[in-house]
């Protein structure tokens, strides 16, 4: 946000404040146990690859192929958000192109969609309820912090895994959409005040005498696709991490990083009270499945993957773990 803030930018805030908003001190999230800690960039993708495994083997027993999806990497977790803050992470993965390119490279490759398009129509809505269930398993509903309701249903191979993993799929699905969508609470308010406003503007006078006049970390990225639309890969990849490494000596070197995860402590003991116990419950349940998926993982992530089959080919290996 620049010295002038616009409030459609909280949610980009909130990203990247987030990465301390479970951990920060005094957060009233932080309830008499210290060992509810948020897990690691590295342990959640631990944690998802384990889950997407699980619903592997749930989809076998059903009689259905399904390929692991692709996770991502504990360094795409770190980055993103707001404001460019690690000038090292910076230097290696610049604004996180690469992670994109990736991770369409894999959608368009998901041999889970060329399977299920494979399907006779009714083998698909069976595949489809399988995996996903159907409201005949039955529905739940949570209504988010910032309005608007998310549901779902509370059957197939995807609850069953976090029911398997995280102790209590209905309370997982609940504390997740809540945990996971606090920032529209104090976002707005945050970026309204004015040491933020501040801050941001002392960012943008560094990053003038930089030679790169940007009054927010937004227009960078907004930039970008002008910038580097008429250049070759390798002049792109160089500008991307000029500016990236350049934010993020800014963001250290001017309050605005100090400023923002000061701001963020200060807000989220002061409006996020209400939501004490389901924060408390995300933490829990996250650290539940990552001694579940401790006990899951093993010679399973490394098997190789069989050819492509069709429902009727298969069959029930075992029971599901």
């Amino acid at each position: 946000m620049p010295v002038r803030v616009y409030a459609a930018h909280a949610a980009a805030v909130g990203a990247v404040l987030a990465a301390t908003a479970l951990t920060g001190c005094g957060s009233p999230e932080q309830d008499n146990s210290r060992r509810l800690r948020e897990l690691t960039p590295m342990e959640q993708a631990f944690v998802e690859r384990a889950e997407e495994q699980l619903i592997e083997s749930c989809m076998e027993s059903k009689g259905f192929r399904y390929w692991p999806a692709r996770v991502d990497s504990a360094e795409e977790r770190q980055g993103g958000g707001y404001v460019q803050h690690d000038v090292a992470w910076a230097r290696k993965y610049g604004y996180e192109r690469e992670f994109d390119v990736q991770a369409e490279r894999a959608r368009r490759a998901d041999r889970n969609t060329a399977y299920a398009r494979a399907l006779t129509q009714p083998e698909l809505v069976r595949y489809n309820t399988a995996l996903d269930g159907s409201p005949d398993d039955g529905l739940m509903s949570v209504d988010l912090p910032g309005g608007g309701t998310v549901r779902t249903t509370t059957g197939g191979c995807r609850a069953t895994v976090a029911d398997r993993l995280y102790g209590d799929f209905p309370a997982w699905f609940r504390a997740q959409k809540i945990a996971r969508n606090l920032s529209a609470v104090y976002v707005p308010v945050l970026v309204q005040d004015t040491r933020f406003k501040r801050a941001v503007g002392a960012w943008a006078r560094c990053m003038n005498k930089a030679g790169h006049p940007y009054d927010t970390p937004l227009a960078i990225r907004a930039a970008l696709p002008r910038l580097t639309r008429d250049t070759g890969r390798a002049a792109a990849r160089a500008l991307e991490v000029e500016l990236a490494v350049a934010e993020a000596t800014c963001a250290r070197s001017t309050p605005l990083f100090r400023t923002a995860r000061s701001l963020d402590r200060e807000y989220r003991r002061e409006k996020l009270a209400p939501y004490r116990a389901d924060i408390t419950s995300y933490r829990r349940m996250n650290l539940t499945a990552l001694a579940h998926a401790k006990a899951v993982m093993g010679p399973r992530s490394h098997r190789p993957a069989r050819p492509l089959s069709s429902p009727e080919e298969n069959h029930k290996k075992g029971t599901y773990p």
